[in-house]
């Protein structure tokens, strides 16, 4: 009894212990590129560098054009949107493996930072500092494209290219439900659906259009059919990438959204954790020595 008793201690003490593991680095964690869209004159390129926080010259630059993006979103959006120059710019800074997505935003007038974030994730792009700049407000439709060729610039490796799409498409389908029910509901009915995707595939259409509703009237939200087909088309296509990944990456999203407060509740569950052990503790010896008294 003895031995299992203090076999169990000694296993307390290694899942402890764990939380003190070193943690695990991104392979390319502190590389830079800066994104400059093509049609910016140079006063304007010296202002995106300052919102950049950097020196031109300092990080290497890449250069994204009106074709580059309508590669993408062609057919997708309102040729306005897209327009005929390209104007949105992208700085992303590659973070410490687990450190989820920072975004900051200047001079974008229709896509959110959620808007992004959530685009970003689809597409496999996580653990990075990202600012996107415009010289003047902009609809920022070419910073998606742009955050691709930097974040593929940095890895050597290509995205997936369903994803990619399917991240515009997101993008899209998102930014045109938050000009109409707001962007943090946009966000949070493509989420809800993301997270539940393994069981969507089982559903009929209709038996899924139920499920947007159902969402849309926990957010208070009303929906017209045209925008619950919208979101079912979405959902089917976003079927064909690897659900788990995908599901895995939302975690990494709702770090990114909450920022400091996960870090108060992470905290607060560790002093939990560290409460319990050495309550475990005390009661071991407790229990070994006091009751050998009792016996």
């Amino acid at each position: 009894m003895l031995r299992k008793t203090l076999a169990l201690f000694l296993s307390l003490v290694m899942i402890f212990g764990m939380f003190g593991a070193t943690p695990v680095f991104a392979e390319h964690e502190g590389e830079k590129r800066a994104v400059i869209a093509k049609d910016l004159d140079e006063d304007e390129i010296e202002q995106i560098y300052e919102d950049f926080g950097v020196e031109r010259g300092s990080v290497k630059e890449i250069t994204v054009t009106n074709q580059d993006e309508r590669a993408y979103l062609e057919g997708l959006v309102e040729d306005e949107k897209i327009g005929n120059v390209a104007l949105s710019c992208v700085y992303i800074e590659m973070l410490e493996e687990g450190s989820g997505l920072e975004l900051e935003i200047n001079n974008i007038k229709w896509c959110t930072e959620a808007i992004y974030k959530n685009a970003f994730l689809t597409a496999g792009i996580t653990d990075a500092k990202v600012i996107i700049s415009a010289p003047h407000p902009v609809t920022g439709t070419a910073a998606l494209t742009g955050i691709y060729l930097a974040y593929e610039d940095i890895t050597g490796k290509s995205l997936d290219e369903l994803a990619k799409e399917l991240a515009v498409e997101e993008l899209i389908t998102t930014g045109e439900l938050a000009e109409i029910i707001g962007s943090e509901q946009a966000v949070e009915i493509i989420n809800s659906l993301k997270e539940i995707l393994d069981e969507v595939a089982e559903m009929t259409d209709d038996e899924v259009r139920t499920e947007i509703r159902y969402i849309a009237d926990e957010l208070n939200v009303s929906l017209t059919d045209a925008q619950v087909d919208q979101i079912l088309e979405l959902v089917r296509d976003l079927q064909g990438l690897n659900v788990e990944e995908l599901q895995d990456r939302l975690e990494g999203y709702a770090k990114a959204l909450e920022g400091v407060k996960s870090v108060g509740t992470f905290f607060e569950n560790i002093g939990k954790k560290v409460t319990s052990f050495f309550q475990t503790i005390g009661n071991f010896f407790s229990n070994l020595f006091g009751g050998n008294k009792n016996n």
